[in-house]
């Protein structure tokens, strides 16, 4: 018999997009999933729209809001599957991202290899959706991956993998303190319980790009600020008990450089933690710098200043492009 597949969908307020979401699960070539949803205390339309799907493949649950990462242990505890698929409500499986996937998945042991596939971004129509490709889209040994992930500043978005019930116990439940990058320290627990990271290039994941409400925009949130650092701190810790090298330290101390400026200027507090943990590694960080097309801002107006148009002026000309994309995709329909 076919291993069964579980497929997990947290979701607070996604009425736009859940229903697709669960479409894309539904279409999966694979023949034996089950698709769970998780709502978590969603105040607009996004229980009765996934309610609508219900059926013997479908469970639908509501819970109070309590996060993502909540909402996914909820789901994993109501799980069956061999395998486990997470799918964010606003993002879309490829139809035979499952098949190809467990194609790959073949040897003795074949629970400790960590499947993952190519991922790309789109604003509203997948079909227009780019891929990337970064220094992780190859077969890799779970340490070499957590370290071209520190050293590139890269990651996998958390649909392209396919986790094995083996390896999703003993990664353990997401942290339900995280209300950011909870995805990136769950993986990399999960990677780090894996014998081999393998990819599999024919397989797909397109992942919605959030706007400036979305839940993986962190933007000037401090909760947000205060869980990255934290999952940060937690990433680090989890490879170097793992790898404690020279190069593991130089990869730690590139990932939190390049994330300094996140925290500035209004969270100094993190800055001074950054630059303590880097100091824990044997290595000094430098003062953040602004991307070159807004560091003329922070010396006439201010860092604050700086910091705001970085981070809205993007996100404003995304709402434009979204919207467009929205009405192409409306009149494509009719």
């Amino acid at each position: 018999m076919k291993a069964l597949i579980s497929i997990l969908i947290p979701a607070f307020n996604a009425e736009r997009f859940v229903a697709r979401a669960i479409r894309s699960a539904l279409a999966q070539t694979w023949p034996r999933c089950e698709i769970i949803v998780v709502d978590d205390g969603s105040t607009d339309g996004t229980l009765a729209i996934a309610q609508g799907f219900e059926s013997r493949t479908v469970t639908v649950v509501s819970q109070p809001h309590q996060g993502a990462s909540a909402a996914r242990n909820h789901a994993l505890a109501l799980s069956r599957g061999d395998y486990i698929q997470w799918l964010d409500a606003d993002d879309q499986l490829g139809p035979d991202k499952i098949e190809r996937q467990l194609g790959l998945s073949v040897g003795p042991q074949p629970h400790d290899v960590l499947l993952c596939c190519p991922w790309s971004s789109f604003l509203e129509r997948p079909e227009r959706a780019w891929f990337e490709p970064t220094s992780l889209w190859c077969d890799l040994p779970p340490i070499e991956w957590l370290l071209r992930k520190m050293e590139h500043n890269a990651y996998m978005q958390t649909g392209t993998w396919l986790v094995s019930r083996q390896l999703t116990e003993a990664a353990g439940q997401w942290d339900p303190h995280l209300s950011h990058d909870d995805d990136g320290e769950y993986f990399c627990r999960v990677i780090l319980r894996s014998t081999r990271v393998a990819f599999v290039p024919d397989a797909r994941v397109y992942y919605r790009r959030p706007g400036m409400n979305g839940l993986s925009f962190v933007g000037q949130s401090s909760a947000k600020l205060d869980s990255k650092l934290r999952a940060m701190q937690l990433q680090i810790g989890h490879l170097l008990r793992m790898a404690d090298t020279s190069r593991a330290r130089a990869a730690c101390a590139a990932y939190l450089q390049t994330s300094l400026l996140t925290f500035y200027p209004e969270r100094p507090d993190l800055i001074a933690r950054a630059h303590e943990i880097a100091r824990s590694l044997g290595y000094q960080l430098e003062a953040p710098r602004f991307p070159p097309k807004y560091a003329w801002i922070a010396p006439m107006f201010g860092a604050d200043v700086a910091k705001w148009v970085s981070l809205r002026l993007p996100r404003a000309r995304e709402s434009v492009q979204r919207a467009i994309d929205g009405l192409r995709r409306f009149e494509e329909a009719i």
